[in-house]
């Protein structure tokens, strides 16, 4: 027996022309394939194994009269082919009218004259449930014309796709309307992300954010009919081999549809994520007045924050307007076709687990990022503060393995040059620039040295700082000491941003970059001046994002827990407290420049802001006992005694709370 299938290198194709091979050992399968598709078939060839000497491609296109097949050919397959299977169009929500109508109304249109012309003894068509529109109630089987709610020009193409065949096809036909299509039951396997697939990255972020046992918030729908890839195949194949049911619509559903808010919750028990326990149910917002929420849509704000929450939780723009969908599918003439079969929907619960593993080990967006640092930073200008020791030094030699042009910035014009030598040691790019952060004049001059050398700064790392360990006690007299923190951490980095900023606008690209503490999360004691100039950094660099969030330019705070630097050696208790060496820190940033986040922190560094935001005063007790416990240093008490070791009961409270500025 011999089969002519169209979209066969297509998901739902590839797994029916598997099944038809199962179970019609002897079959010959003609697959349509257009010329920039081969590489598809040759993935279902080596699917197939030796299988594959039965799969014949043809090429043509759908879009073209007789599909583009030569007469030649059409001759040479006349009275051969009993099943002409047409599943080829395009299933895309987002795409244009124009194309949907070329290849699912035309396409079909010209599948039908393929057949008749070689004679084929049955035609199938694979429609969708799109076809029924937004018909509010169940749809049944043998309704067509009924179909409400066209406006979607997918649901539109696949309605008038069916009426091609019902008026215009004289070759026996068949329909068939699949539900939601999902990947294997029994692989999880699946092509691409789509229907119940967009909600993973919002349950992947949830899974990141809170524990498994945490109760959330959720939202319920009406029912979504979803079904595996395997079952529609099994289905196809058996009822189109069925005598007797010639001019029939099949529903390819499931018979029990669940709800949205159901269906959520079995992807995130698959994912170990919080249950959505508590479901608003979004009819609701049925009851806000059309007018106010088309008023709405409008405002610039709005689309602005709605696109962009949508975008960072991977859906696409319309995909909230079905929540509320309004189908019910009746499916008794394919039960009944099916009956005996052993061929039935399989419950979601049963492989949602297999769906999950798949799409976060094969189609996780995530995946594709380019998290290589050379693919961001590559001829790119990065400048970096503090370049001559510790993170500085660190993330300049990283940069430049990466390949960057390393802009090197610092007071001291030796240490910077023995910086630079060790990174053309390396075959790295790099140029010094001495600068004293604390000059003002100097920091303009440096910025537009560099942009008129180098034609742009791309990247610009503040890491420069200075960090007093004193108690505010011992601080009675010594104003200065805030005078001079916040000139270096705040005014010198201010300084360089609003130099650097026009340049970046000018070039509607550009990345801030500013290495903050974990102290302005912990309010670490001891550390008043520090962290006050930290967290006045911290806030511009807030108010900052939300004005050129539209330019191209992107503001990272990264609060940077302990690290072992110079400039904590005058503390001789850290030599025995845990830290971070530079190279991790170096790694925070690499992080920073890939992702373009607006903050990075440890999780410690984030428990202790939600822990002082929930229970200031727990927090507060908390900090005040470990400044009861590390006492000042002997530079700060102008004393020349050093406590040379940590106690016991220092090394473990630092150890539960590592990272954190004691």
């Amino acid at each position: 027996m011999n089969y002519f299938v169209t979209g066969g290198t297509g998901f739902i194709g590839q797994n029916l022309i598997e099944e038809i091979f199962e179970r019609k050992r002897q079959a010959t399968v003609y697959v349509l394939v257009r010329s920039g598709s081969r590489h598809k078939l040759d993935r279902l060839k080596e699917k197939l194994g030796r299988r594959a000497n039965r799969l014949i491609p043809i090429t043509g296109d759908l879009t073209r009269s007789m599909l583009g097949i030569p007469a030649a050919k059409r001759r040479e397959l006349k009275g051969k082919i009993s099943h002409v299977y047409h599943l080829g169009a395009v299933y895309d929500l987002g795409a244009d009218a124009d194309t949907q109508i070329s290849v699912n109304v035309n396409g079909t249109r010209n599948t039908v004259r393929f057949a008749e012309d070689i004679g084929a003894r049955k035609f199938h068509l694979v429609s969708s449930i799109a076809a029924a529109g937004l018909y509010p109630g169940i749809f049944r089987e043998n309704m067509f014309k009924e179909a409400h709610g066209l406006e979607n020009p997918y649901f539109r193409t696949k309605h008038d796709s069916e009426a091609v065949v019902r008026q215009e096809c004289s070759v026996p036909w068949r329909i068939y309307r699949p539900g939601i299509v999902v990947g294997h039951s029994k692989t999880g396997e699946i092509d691409k992300i789509d229907g119940p697939y967009y909600f993973f990255k919002l349950i992947q972020k949830m899974r990141k954010a809170l524990p498994s046992w945490m109760p959330t918030l959720g939202i319920e729908g009406g029912r979504i009919n979803i079904v595996p890839v395997d079952f529609i195949a099994q289905a196809l194949v058996h009822i189109s081999h069925k005598g007797g049911l010639d001019r029939q619509c099949f529903h390819l559903t499931d018979p029990s549809p669940l709800r949205v808010g159901e269906v959520l919750n079995l992807f995130a028990e698959a994912a170990h994520a919080p249950q959505m326990t508590m479901r608003v149910d979004a009819r609701l917002f049925n009851y806000i007045p059309a007018a106010v929420k088309q008023g709405l849509r409008m405002l610039p704000p709005f689309r602005r924050i709605s696109r962009q929450v949508m975008s960072d939780l991977g859906l696409p723009p319309d995909v909230l307007s079905y929540v509320n969908y309004p189908t019910r599918f009746d499916s008794s003439e394919a039960t009944r076709a099916l009956k005996g079969s052993g061929i039935e929907v399989p419950r979601l619960e049963d492989y949602a687990w297999r769906l999950w593993d798949y799409w976060e080990r094969h189609l996780d967006p995530d995946l594709f990022i380019d998290r290589s640092l050379r693919g961001h930073v590559e001829d790119k200008v990065v400048v970096v503060t503090g370049a001559s020791s510790g993170i500085g030094q660190a993330t300049a030699m990283m940069m430049a393995k990466a390949g960057a042009k390393v802009m090197l910035v610092a007071r001291g014009q030796e240490a910077l040059d023995e910086t630079r030598k060790m990174i053309k040691r390396e075959g790295g790019k790099a140029w010094s620039y001495q600068c004293d952060l604390t000059d003002l004049e100097g920091c303009d001059a440096t910025i537009d040295k560099i942009a008129a050398d180098h034609g742009g700064v791309h990247v610009l790392i503040n890491n420069a700082g200075r960090s007093i360990r004193r108690s505010i006690a011992l601080s009675y007299d010594r104003f200065h000491d805030f005078e001079r923190t916040m000139q270096l951490n705040y005014f010198g980095s201010l300084r360089l941003i609003l130099r650097a900023l026009p340049v970046m606008t000018a070039q509607r690209h550009g990345q801030v970059i500013n290495i903050s503490s974990i102290g302005v999360l912990s309010n670490a004691p001891r550390f008043s001046a520090y962290v006050a100039s930290k967290s006045a950094l911290d806030a511009f660099s807030r108010c900052a994002a939300s004005e050129f969030s539209d330019s191209g330019i992107s503001f990272t705070t990264i609060n940077m827990p302990l690290v072992r630097t110079p400039m904590i050696a005058p503390t001789k208790i850290y030599d025995n407290l845990p830290t971070i060496t530079p190279e991790e820190a170096a790694d925070m940033v690499k992080q920073a420049v890939i992702y373009r986040p607006q903050r990075i922190a440890t999780r410690l560094g984030v428990f202790a802001q939600i822990l002082h935001a929930a229970a200031p005063k727990v927090a507060e007790i908390v900090m005040n006992s470990a400044f009861k416990m590390f006492p000042d240093s002997a530079a700060a008490k102008g004393v020349s005694e050093e406590q040379q070791s940590a106690s016991q009961e220092q090394i473990a409270f630092a150890s539960l709370m590592r990272g954190i500025h004691w």
